[in-house]
């Protein structure tokens, strides 16, 4: 009820509704509808209700919500139902459980914050409240389990795109974090569920450094991380970028579920590249190896010539990553 009468104070534009009017359409007592307005204004909506008149808007809070980014969107599924949390452990962990409890694809579990975020093998995940974009969705690929590693090429070409819309360059590090200026803005984890040839469903966790101050990145990760903030100068309107990065996101996924193809996802990833023509480690197990980075195979493999002279492809999630010197867009 509290979504139906945020629309209709919306749809109004700056003219009042009155609670007559809310009644009529709604169904729903008048104490009700005060009862709705005081929990909107709990939501950080600046309300004004004057006596016969009825209700308005004047401003709306920095939180995304469905409500607050549906003008955006324009995707068929994905994002169409969101589940807004303001502070979570780990969407990951929340859209798994949902997933299990089958919980339609394109569903999307954002959070204003995370405490206990997580990125690829384990490690902790900076996300604080309100100054980035910490989301994860469910999807249900009809795929080989042997295609997964393409749906984190798709996220990441869908954040690069969405961020180059919104005036930023960013660069991708293969397969799955966006770094601006050196310095990781961005990282993507994805999860499944399935059997050896089954797909039951994927979960991709996307966590956006968007708005974040310099005293926000903590000690140990001021040389690796950053914000599309610190960097650009540019405070970013964090409702168009997410609705961005899903619009894209879904042309992508479509494209490669209905047609097969990465093709676009491949341009962006190899156009875009940090890595693509310099010398990169290759961590597996503690071993070091030194190689370089000179193609993204049409399968979505990095592919590298080793110190022999050798070519090898790199499937997702075999080895870590890292650039000599750090990486420069």
């Amino acid at each position: 009820m509290k979504e139906k009468i945020l629309e209709l104070l919306k749809a109004s534009g700056n003219d009042f509704v009155s609670g007559q009017k809310i009644s009529e359409v709604l169904g729903v007592s008048r104490a009700a509808i005060w009862k709705h307005i005081k929990v909107i204004k709990e939501d950080g909506y600046e309300v004004e209700a004057i006596s016969r008149k009825g209700y308005r808007i004047i401003s709306s809070p920095d939180i995304l919500t469905f409500e607050e980014i549906k003008n955006h969107l324009n995707t068929e599924c994905i994002g169409k139902n969101i589940i807004y949390c303001n502070s979570i452990g780990s969407t990951n962990t929340k859209a798994k459980e949902l997933a299990e409890m089958g919980k339609e694809h394109g569903t999307v579990v954002i959070s204003e914050e995370q405490t206990l975020g997580r990125g690829r093998l384990g490690r902790n995940f900076l996300s604080p409240k309100y100054k980035g974009i910490w989301m994860s969705l469910i999807l249900r690929p009809n795929i080989l389990t042997e295609n997964i590693s393409k749906i984190t090429l798709l996220g990441a070409a869908a954040v690069q795109k969405a961020i180059m819309k919104m005036g930023v360059k960013t660069s991708i590090k293969w397969p799955n974090d966006i770094i601006l200026n050196g310095k990781k803005v961005c990282g993507i984890l994805t999860e499944m569920s399935g059997e050896i040839d089954h797909v039951n469903y994927l979960v991709m966790g996307i966590g956006i450094n968007v708005n974040l101050e310099k005293e926000d990145i903590t000690t140990d990760l001021k040389d690796v991380a950053t914000s599309i903030k610190i960097e650009s100068g540019k405070l970013m309107d964090r409702k168009l970028l997410l609705a961005n990065i899903l619009n894209i996101f879904e042309e992508l996924y479509n494209d490669f579920v209905e047609n097969d193809s990465i093709k676009e996802t491949l341009e962006i990833c190899r156009k875009n590249s940090v890595l693509i023509g310099k010398e990169i480690k290759l961590i597996n197990r503690g071993k070091v190896t030194i190689a370089k980075a000179i193609d993204i195979s049409d399968k979505g493999e990095l592919v590298v010539e080793n110190s022999s002279g050798n070519v090898e492809y790199i499937v997702s999630g075999e080895v870590s990553i890292r650039g000599m010197d750090g990486y420069s867009d």
